[in-house]
């Protein structure tokens, strides 16, 4: 991944300062700490720029409508402090210039705007993209006081540079390096971004081969032509230094394609490995559960003997007396004689009543206990197959559709979202269709199914619910649906597998049951090998 660096921040300068200059400030929105939204409005226009001040993504851009949704950008309902500073501040003003200060990552919009007096007053906000000291900063140009900051940084953090409100605004030290522009003497190859200003180490490795002269030209900006390559690891301002590059309208348009790749992809990785813990997290917790319930069930099973003290001991009341401390009988059932210990303060018949209360108790016990163990069977085969379906995600608009099952509170269904629907193919006048998740499983099963349509999935294993809709499939074709269903489970190398399947009609649906959970009958079963 390449990082935002000064020439790249110069020539996107270069390219958007015309809009910029005399552009109206509409609203401004910070839906992270590190991440801030302006509606900008000039010649005519309406635009989003976006600043992003993520130590691994520092950037700007103006966003595209597709990029901002990628993003996935929510604001939130209660704006942080500092973003309400900004909108006292600077909401309904105007830039009146843009700069970048020589060699610097910095972008600084001038601003003018009004105070509480309606007295004419001029402040600057300053864009600062240096990676882990990446900063936005409002400070107030006439007096260079820092008004506020989206990160104050003390002494503790910086004695060279301290950042807070009250506190005067500075440059970062200037470093001890030559304007390449200006320059006629020799060059080191390998030493260019340490002995020049403008040319970072990304860049250094890219033209170190070059003349000195074309060197200069590229510094200038002459010839711009923005790339990113087609495995986005890299962007260029010269298509020339990347090998197999995707051409770019702008610098605009390259730096809000290549950053919002990441950032989806980084969203991606943190929303899957979030969800994966959620439900890893039931998963344990369901299966700690069920061996616990089993340890009751193993021992509720003995109460069955109760049954038997009681017939045995009704059985001999004639053979034995009251208030005896044990009772020595003959168990027709197992064909054996036992001695049955008693309460001696208890008649016979009591001591069998007390037996038969000890055995309809541990009934019902166990009945109720059985009932537990089929819910919590049910629930953990649920979560194992929302982990299928997190670790098939492909995109983050798949995430977040299981996300809205796990957490319905906090996530709305997006309606009639195509990028939502089952997976769908075309077998002549056969549609199969494969779900990616337990919404698109009971969308599958509850909605676009019919009677006669055969349903499969695999038998003992999450997995998809695959559907073969047409009358009268030929057996070449369920075959290939029985090996779609192993191939979209969570054991696609698995040496042998059953996949089991019925006909639509045969499904049932339990009230209050999960997503996609079904009960059948009448299935077949096939054993992929």
């Amino acid at each position: 991944m390449i990082t935002f660096d000064s020439l790249t921040l110069k020539a996107w300068v270069e390219e958007n300062k015309d809009f910029l200059t005399g552009a109206r400030i509409q609203k401004i929105q910070q839906p992270t700490r590190r991440e801030f939204v302006f509606s900008i409005r000039s010649l005519g226009e309406n635009r989003k720029f976006y600043i992003n001040i993520n130590p691994q993504l520092h950037h700007i851009a103006f966003m595209s409508r597709e990029n901002e949704e990628r993003r996935l950008i929510e604001i939130p309902k209660k704006p942080p402090m500092f973003c309400m500073l900004l909108r006292k501040y600077l909401e309904n003003s105007k830039i009146c210039e843009v700069k970048q200060p020589p060699y610097e990552r910095i972008l600084e919009f001038y601003i003018e705007t009004f105070n509480e007096l309606s007295e004419k007053i001029y402040l600057c906000l300053a864009i600062e993209l240096m990676g882990k000291h990446s900063n936005v900063v409002l400070y107030n140009y006439d007096t260079n006081i820092i008004i506020g900051c989206a990160h104050n940084v003390g002494s503790e953090k910086s004695s060279v540079r301290e950042m807070a409100g009250t506190l005067p605004y500075t440059y970062p030290p200037k470093q001890n390096k030559t304007d390449i522009l200006t320059y006629n003497g020799e060059i080191n190859p390998e030493t260019l971004s340490k002995d020049f200003y403008w040319i970072s180490n990304s860049f250094a490795s890219k033209v170190k081969t070059c003349p000195f002269t074309k060197i200069k030209n590229f510094v200038e900006l002459k010839g711009l032509s923005p790339v990113i390559s087609k495995d986005f690891k890299e962007y260029s301002l010269f298509s020339e230094l990347i090998e197999n590059p995707q051409a770019q309208t702008s610098i605009n348009e390259m730096l809000d394609n290549y950053f919002t790749y990441y950032q989806e992809k980084e969203k991606f990785q943190a929303l899957k490995t979030h969800l994966t813990t959620i439900t890893n997290q039931k998963i344990r917790k369901y299966q700690n559960s069920l061996d616990k319930l089993s340890a009751q069930l193993e021992r509720e099973a003995k109460t069955e003997i109760y049954r038997l003290y009681g017939d045995l001991i009704m059985a001999n009341l004639y053979n034995n007396q009251d208030y005896s401390p044990f009772v020595d009988v003959f168990d027709y059932e197992n064909n054996r004689n036992i001695t049955i210990e008693l309460d001696n303060t208890k008649t016979l018949k009591e001591n069998a009543n007390k037996f038969y209360k000890l055995y309809n108790k541990g009934k019902t016990s166990k009945q109720k206990l059985g009932e537990m163990k089929d819910l919590f069977e049910r629930n953990l085969n649920y979560f194992k197959q929302v982990l299928y379906s997190i670790n098939r995600a492909e995109n983050i608009r798949e995430l977040l559709e299981i996300k809205a099952e796990l957490e319905p509170d906090t996530e709305k269904k997006e309606k009639n979202d195509s990028s939502l629907e089952p997976l769908k193919l075309q077998e002549g006048d056969f549609t199969i269709f494969i779900g990616k998740n337990n919404r698109q499983n009971d969308y599958i099963v509850s909605k676009l199914a019919k009677d006669e349509d055969l349903w499969f999935h695999t038998k003992d294993c999450a997995g998809s619910h695959v559907l073969l809709k047409g009358e009268n499939p030929p057996d070449s074709l369920i075959l290939k649906c029985a090996k779609l269903a192993k191939e979209n489970s969570s054991a696609p190398n698995s040496s042998k597998i059953g996949v089991i399947y019925t006909k639509r009609k045969y499904l049932k649906k339990p009230p209050k049951a999960n997503l996609g959970y079904v009960t059948y009958k009448g299935e077949k079963e096939i054993v992929i090998d």
